[in-house]
């Protein structure tokens, strides 16, 4: 990877380069998982604020490299195919290391902010209220897959900071949220993370309906490091990996079947 700022060489950038960094990111993390269908060009292209034709190019580039797979017919579109290969350390450093400290103030911003409107919630959770967020833990505890886990996961979060009664709040959570994603629409996802979150959102919903404020915002402090760990691991993992491209050591190999570690 080459140094950045005005003494590095000039090397030309695209958006649609931009834009597989971005995805390849998200893929590593999780945030889409393999066997999951893409947004599509115009969803993506919205959400990250860039032509469709950017978003088009990155997705072939990507389906050439082996991470995506096109289906067609009317089901089809883009599918994962592969979470990690062996350009996804350079791909994973150009996103992530050179935006690290908007990175650090996000996770700081989210360890004050989220038990802020955990505890909030809690003070001010009505029987209507209890309904609501019980409704939306129950939705996300049945999900049958990925892309109904990270709905009824959003939903949850938004009927808990709703329960504030404060819109400023609810924007900064849905703010938050939407950085620590990418922009991309899911927090960070493993299996394992998962079965630390159903337990997390149970207690979390527990101590909120239950008027326990101070137990709501440690459980809320605790569980929205999930996201914050498994971005930092994956940063640490490219940093191993190009240090062992750069002491010339065998590459980490093609990227079919290839899989980050769980």
């Amino acid at each position: 990877m080459t140094s950045g700022g005005w003494a590095g060489p000039i090397v030309p950038r695209y958006v649609a380069d931009d834009v597989q960094d971005r995805l390849v990111t998200a893929i590593a993390l999780g945030v889409y998982v393999p066997g999951q269908r893409l947004p599509t060009e115009r969803e993506l292209a919205a959400m990250l604020g860039v032509s469709r034709t950017s978003v088009r190019g990155a997705l072939q580039h990507l389906t050439e490299s082996g991470y995506l797979e096109v289906r067609r017919g009317r089901n089809g579109g883009y599918f994962v195919l592969a979470d990690w290969g062996s350009g996804s350390a350079e791909h994973v450093s150009r996103h992530l290391v050179p935006n690290w400290a908007e990175f650090e103030a996000l996770f700081d911003a989210r360890t004050l902010i989220e038990p802020l409107i955990a505890r909030t919630a809690a003070e001010r959770c009505t029987a209507a209220d209890v309904t609501a967020i019980n409704e939306a833990l129950e939705a996300y505890l049945v999900a049958p897959d990925h892309d109904a886990s990270r709905l009824a996961d959003y939903a949850l979060h938004h009927a808990i900071a709703t329960v504030t009664k404060n819109p400023i709040l609810v924007e900064t959570s849905v703010e938050l949220r939407a950085r620590i994603s990418l922009n991309l629409g899911a927090e960070p996802y493993t299996d394992a993370v998962r079965l630390q979150a159903v337990e997390q959102h149970r207690q979390l919903v527990e101590a909120v309906t239950g008027h326990r404020a101070e137990v709501a915002a440690d459980v809320a402090a605790d569980h929205f490091t999930l996201s914050e760990g498994l971005i930092r691991s994956l940063v640490q993992r490219a940093r191993a990996e190009d240090e062992r491209s750069a002491n010339g050591s065998a590459p980490a190999g093609d990227v079919r079947g290839a899989g980050v570690d769980r």
